[in-house]
């Protein structure tokens, strides 16, 4: 088995040493061909998807650089060390998808699916290719521990598929199980093909078992709409994305406080203090907005 692995990580080494947007191009491509969409739709997919993710690494290396100074220099001033960066799951897909186990895990999940449906255990065909990153880090993250740990690398590869095809199992099961919660919710007939495999939609059963709490419980809380998009429609400019992002980075440099640009050392001159707040502000503001058009404007053609 290891002699395998070592086999497979060579051959695809040079794959994978071009980088996550590349690889996530050629990936596309190549696989939406062998779903029957022609060349220029295929490839034009694969480069929409490569440019969105080339864009999140730009906008994470911008956050980075616009914020380190403000942020060192809010530890500095509370004392607080806050060593890990929740960086969302953008820059984790891509890290994902930079790794060649993610197709080992794809292809297996394909195995399994059409098993389960040759079986007549589910009636989902799981298409959504790109989301099979959210498997793909469970198993990479057993792996990583596993081999940091003194387990072979045949048995971290045995564990870290038997979680993932567990994990998938169950998402794919799901799915099943919300088909006719997703026919109400989009009115539509019970012979519409649409369900979902997204992780998400896993804590759903969760999510209805409270709701039935709510219900014989709180009763009047079925009165008030909390509906974000509705909310975000009354407030307006006031929540809408690049005032939020806005407003976060203004907060963050105040954190840094009286030293958001690098390389003041004395709070004598308000007017560059002021200017690093706004600044941080607007960076924010459209890396907020940017990642968002990024993603949600460029997966498929």
């Amino acid at each position: 088995m290891d002699v395998i692995i070592e086999l497979a990580n060579k051959l695809f080494k040079p794959i994978l040493d071009m980088g996550g947007p590349i690889i996530m191009l050629i990936i596309l491509t190549v696989l939406a061909l062998l779903f029957g969409v022609k060349f220029s739709k295929a490839l034009e997919g694969g480069i929409k998807l490569a440019i969105a993710l080339t864009g999140i690494g730009a906008i994470i290396g911008m956050l980075n650089g616009a914020f380190s100074a403000s942020l060192a220099k809010f530890v500095e001033n509370t004392g607080i060390q806050l060593n890990i960066t929740d960086v969302g799951w953008a820059p984790l897909a891509t890290i994902t998808w930079g790794s060649a186990w993610t197709l080992y895990f794809l292809l297996i999940m394909l195995i399994v699916n059409v098993v389960m449906l040759a079986m007549k255990k589910t009636d989902t065909l799981d298409v959504d290719i790109f989301d099979i990153w959210h498997l793909s880090i469970t198993g990479l993250l057993i792996k990583w521990y596993a081999d940091n740990n003194g387990v072979s690398q045949g048995v971290s590869l045995f564990i870290a598929t038997a979680a993932v095809v567990l994990v998938g199992v169950l998402k794919i099961i799901n799915s099943d199980l919300m088909k006719p919660t997703f026919d109400d919710l989009l009115n539509a007939p019970s012979s519409s093909p649409m369900t979902s495999t997204h992780m998400n939609y896993m804590m759903n059963p969760v999510i209805m078992v409270l709701d039935k709490i709510f219900e014989k419980f709180f009763p009047g809380l079925d009165k008030y709409d909390f509906d974000a998009a509705k909310l975000n429609k009354k407030i307006g400019f006031w929540g809408s994305k690049f005032f939020i992002g806005f407003i976060l980075g203004i907060v963050i440099g105040l954190m840094g406080t009286p030293h958001p640009v690098e390389g003041l050392k004395d709070a004598a001159n308000w007017q560059e203090v002021i200017k690093g707040w706004l600044s941080l502000g607007l960076t924010a503001g459209v890396a907020w907005n940017s990642s968002h058009l990024s993603v949600h404007g460029s997966l498929l053609p």
